[in-house]
This record gives C-alpha cells, structure tokens and sequence, in this order.
C-alpha cells in the first residue's frame, strides 16, 4: 500500500515576521582566488505575509572577523554605509512545490537595485512550544556584487584577483505566525 503526501504549493497565510534569534543573513565570496572568505549580518528584518516576503539589512551589522575588514566594508570601496545603510530585498513571485520554494524580486544594495531569483527550502508550519507557529525558510542565490556598485578590488601578482565577483547569499529564516 503506498500513501500518497499531499505536495504544498503555497505558503501558509497570514503575517509571519523574523525571529532573529533563530535566523541569519550571511555572505560567502572568494578570497585571493583559493578560498572562500565568510560573514554575515547581525541585524535584518522580514515580513511574509499576503503582500510577499520583504527584508531589510542593517548594513552596519556586518559581521567579520577582522575589525578593519569591516571598517573596509562600511566604506564608499564597497556599500557605502554612511549613505546607503540598508540592503532591501522585496519578492515579486513566489512559488512553491512540496518543500521547494523559488522566490523572484528586487535586491536592492548601495542604491542599485536589480532583479534575483532566489532557491530554497520550506519547512513547516510548525507549532513551537510558546504556542505560535514557526516556519523555516532556507534560501540561497548568487550575485554579481559589481552590478551593485561593490567595484573594489586589487590584482594579484600571480594572476586574478583579491575578491571575487561572485557572492553567495545564504539566508536561514525562522518566521513566527502573528495573531
């Protein structure tokens, strides 16, 4: 006898926002053209609901192992903090299959803003021990950071150079259902 799972193809309704605890926005890009160089972002905010999935990141919450990499990073060289002191991300499609989410929208960084499609995972609705509900998101795309202004580099006397072009977004989210 075989039993057949009903595939989901929508997210659960209603408003679910971040539960930052349970949650990260992170980075990955190469470094030196021989290993991948890691950080993240301490502060975002995201709202699923009937309007889509919207985020926003507090470019100042980058998160690296290096203070003076950071500081680097706030800089004009790459986001620019001090004018532009949020990332924003805003779906204009959603689709779903069983426990494949495919999310396109606008990225918007250094005040450029571009079209994505972003590939990942659902997981839930489940009911978390406070009584609320909890959905898992996890997401992940890769960008051209040049085509949002993020030029900076330096070449390398061997060949290519100290930073890639390529970034790896990877987004784990922890949504929490609102009453």
């Amino acid at each position: 006898m075989s039993i057949l799972h009903e595939q989901r193809t929508d997210l659960p309704a209603g408003t679910w926002t971040v539960d930052p605890v349970h949650s990260s926005v992170g980075f990955s890009v190469k470094h030196m053209v021989v290993a991948n160089f890691r950080g993240g972002f301490g502060t975002f905010d995201v709202t699923l609901d009937e309007n889509g999935l919207r985020g926003t990141v507090d470019v100042s919450s980058v998160d690296v192992s290096e203070p003076n990499l950071k500081g680097h990073l706030l800089s004009p060289d790459f986001f620019d903090a001090e004018r532009h002191p949020k990332l924003s991300f805003r779906s204009t499609a959603i689709r779903v299959a069983g426990d494949r989410v495919d999310i396109d929208g606008e990225l918007t960084i250094k005040g450029i803003t571009k079209p994505v499609s972003i590939g990942g995972t659902v997981s839930g609705p489940v009911t978390h021990m406070d009584g609320n509900p909890r959905l898992g998101l996890e997401l992940e795309t890769v960008v051209d950071r040049t085509a949002f202004g993020l030029d900076w580099n330096a070449p390398l006397p061997s060949g290519g150079f100290a930073v890639g072009n390529d970034v790896k977004l990877h987004v784990e989210l922890e949504l929490v259902g609102q009453a």
